[in-house]
């Protein structure tokens, strides 16, 4: 019983995660198009392409969330990997574009982690309960 109230939970999270990532993915494309405007054409493709990797890792984790109770550890791990990695290469690439902050490393680590929880969906899928 105490299993299921965890995969519960953390279905919950992923869920409320995603939703969370995709909220401030739309917000973010609402403010480029609107709040940016003074914003170079360089720091614009940037602020849009983080939209877009945080957009898809929104629905990966909405997608974590629904298929967490079947994958076990590993999924809640790829939702893991999935949030460390909004967090860091969205959070990178839009403070380089944003504030020239020195960021440049810090990004493809999140990119690392957004393919380390694609790859752990991927085994959780063969290992599924």
């Amino acid at each position: 019983m105490a299993r299921a109230k965890g995969a519960i939970e953390m279905r919950r999270l992923w869920i409320g995660l995603g939703a969370l990532a995709g909220l401030t993915a739309t917000m973010m494309a609402a403010l480029s198009a609107h709040a940016f405007s003074g914003l170079d054409a360089h720091a614009h493709t940037m602020i849009a392409s983080a939209i877009q990797m945080q957009g898809w890792h929104a629905l990966a984790l909405f997608g974590t969330g629904l298929w967490a109770p079947q994958g076990g550890r590993l999924a809640d791990a790829a939702g893991c990997a999935f949030t460390a990695g909004l967090l860091l290469f969205c959070g990178a690439v839009y403070g380089i574009a944003l504030y020239g902050a020195p960021f440049g490393g810090v990004a493809p680590i999140g990119g690392s982690l957004f393919m380390l929880g694609w790859g752990l969906i991927a085994v959780s899928s063969v290992r599924a309960r």
